[in-house]
């Protein structure tokens, strides 16, 4: 038995919230329209999302991934260690130093709800987003 899911990421307090939805089929339009419908804590809104697909045989206790997409970024900006730097933003003091110690070459800045700086890995797609999620 196979089954399909999304996964919607929204900011939260100290590590992103969750939401899994199943679906019948990966699909970027339909997961997009999914998000307007998605709402955390504190009203947050949804970054992006991941597809999953999971499978259980007869002879599992549980389900297994057996699959999983790339993030989809919904909007944001792309940001590279040098984008950071030239902003000259004591803002930034943190975040340059995990982009240095962690080697991260891009990251996305996404404030649909609440600003949340995340890394770009190099599958990631950020979808241009006409007005945000939720709204």
């Amino acid at each position: 038995m196979k089954r399909h899911f999304v996964t919607f990421y929204s900011p939260g307090t100290f590590v992103s919230e969750e939401t899994t939805k199943s679906i019948k089929k990966w699909g970027v339009d339909i997961a997009v329209k999914m998000s307007k419908k998605i709402k955390e804590r504190y009203e947050a809104l949804p970054y992006g999302f991941v597809f999953t697909t999971r499978e259980r045989k007869v002879s599992d206790l549980d389900s297994k991934e057996i699959k999983r997409s790339n993030m989809y970024f919904l909007g944001g900006t792309i940001l590279t260690l040098e984008d950071v730097l030239q902003r000259n933003d004591e803002k930034d003091k943190i975040l340059i130093l995990n982009m240095k110690a962690n080697n991260y070459n891009k990251v996305v800045e996404n404030t649909n709800s609440y600003k949340i700086v995340v890394p770009l890995q190099a599958k990631d797609i950020v979808l241009k987003i006409k007005g945000g999620t939720g709204k």
